[in-house]
């Protein structure tokens, strides 16, 4: 059994990020246990409540998320053509602590997949992941992108994926990065 982590860096209830990620543990399929986080309850990054209060609840269970999976799956809205705040904030507070930054993230499989409502995906968002991913030492998965665009025409009112295409697309996306992520951990 492969163990995913998807997280979705959107806070919104009807976020297609959040919509895409739970379309993407619909095609996982069997063998691939792909859980789904969010990053609701963490705080924005304060290195004096970092040293005052030490790692709040939320970052310290997303890291044994992470610690627990295989690989972990970004799905990165795009604001204003970059990376959402709270997104890299949660990063942010995820790669505190010295000694974790490689337990989190060094050398684990990682890949970038986006939902949004403009004609370009999530493409800038994706790519200014890159750099920030590179610092963190990760294996990142490139074998395929998917960058849905037109979100509002993919999804419907409550968030099911309706689009054939798209999720034909996703279903080769998981299966190629759980691929890619088992042969890691082996």
């Amino acid at each position: 059994m492969t163990r995913l982590l998807g997280i979705s860096g959107s806070l919104r209830a009807a976020s297609f990020n959040t919509a895409l990620l739970r379309a993407a543990k619909e095609v996982a399929g069997s063998g691939i246990d792909l859980d789904i986080a969010t990053l609701h309850g963490i705080p924005l990054y304060d290195g004096d409540a970092e040293a005052r209060d030490g790692e709040p609840a939320a970052v310290t269970a997303l890291k044994q998320r992470i610690l627990a999976s295989d690989g972990v799956l970004l799905v990165t809205p795009e604001y204003n053509n970059g990376i959402p705040g709270v997104f890299k904030n949660g990063i942010d507070w995820l790669s505190r602590g010295t000694p974790d930054i490689p337990a989190v993230f060094g050398d684990r499989p990682f890949a970038l997949i986006g939902a949004s409502p403009g004609g370009f995906g999530t493409i800038l968002s994706q790519a200014h992941w890159l750099p920030v991913l590179k610092t963190l030492g990760v294996r990142l998965w490139a074998g395929q992108k998917l960058l849905v665009s037109r979100a509002g025409s993919v999804f419907d009112a409550d968030g099911a994926l309706v689009d054939d295409k798209v999720r034909t697309q996703l279903a080769g996306f998981v299966h190629g990065f759980a691929a890619f992520a088992s042969h890691a951990r082996d």
